[in-house]
């Protein structure tokens, strides 16, 4: 089985998307995660795509997609299936994943859409922290660390990255949103989109989000 999680960032969709893929048994892949570990294992596909990162500028799809691609030809993926995170965030990227996924004769049987309210969203991402030194997590609302602004762990500063400020986080989303239509109806249209609303304004928790797919899909 091949299943793309979709959501906007904050939506919870990393958490819920690698509880579901080790219920389920899928390999999951973050394009986040392949990108950090070509980088680090210095491959020819790690150095290329990191000169784009160092420059401050977004990798083209057609590297992506041959790092992904490479990702998804591994024996474990056509073995036990995947679940994508992170990708297609354009309808050019969900014509190039049908595409390399024909490749290894796999199709995208499921899209799972994450829906949380834009206002938490901004909430959960702005009030997001971390420490300069060992890069642990916390939350000013929900996980803050024991002492103000300084780490748990290390003992590091704490501080809130340029990237989780107000207004970085509007420019993210609305991009996200700019492309979401599109990517949700290439999967709705063949009958593959599932919709999960989340979040506090509505009740609902990525817990039981993830219980609620678990029970569904095994």
């Amino acid at each position: 089985m091949i299943i793309v999680i979709l959501g906007a960032q904050g939506s919870g969709k990393g958490t819920v998307g690698v509880k579901v893929a080790e219920e389920l048994g899928l390999v999951h892949i973050s394009t986040g995660d392949i990108f950090r570990e070509n980088i680090k294992n210095e491959t020819e596909l790690g150095k290329e795509a990191n000169t784009y990162i160092l420059a401050g500028n977004l990798v083209p799809d057609e590297l992506t997609n041959r790092i992904l691609m490479d990702r998804l030809s591994r024996e474990d993926v056509l073995e036990k299936g995947a679940m994508i995170d992170g990708y297609p965030r354009t309808e050019k990227q969900c014509y190039d994943l049908d595409a390399m996924l024909a490749n290894i004769d796999r199709k995208v049987d499921l899209a799972i859409n994450l829906d949380v309210d834009y206002d938490e969203l901004i909430s959960r991402i702005t009030t997001r922290r971390v420490c300069k030194s060992c890069k642990e997590g916390y939350n000013t609302e929900y996980n803050p660390p024991k002492v103000e602004g300084v780490c748990d762990k290390c003992g590091g500063p704490v501080v809130q990255r340029d990237d989780d400020k107000e207004d970085a986080v509007r420019q993210r989303l609305d991009i996200y949103y700019a492309n979401a239509e599109v990517v949700l109806n290439h999967y709705a249209k063949d009958g593959k989109l599932r919709v999960e609303k989340a979040g506090d304004k509505i009740g609902r928790t990525s817990k039981e989000v993830t219980a609620d797919l678990i029970r569904d899909l095994k």
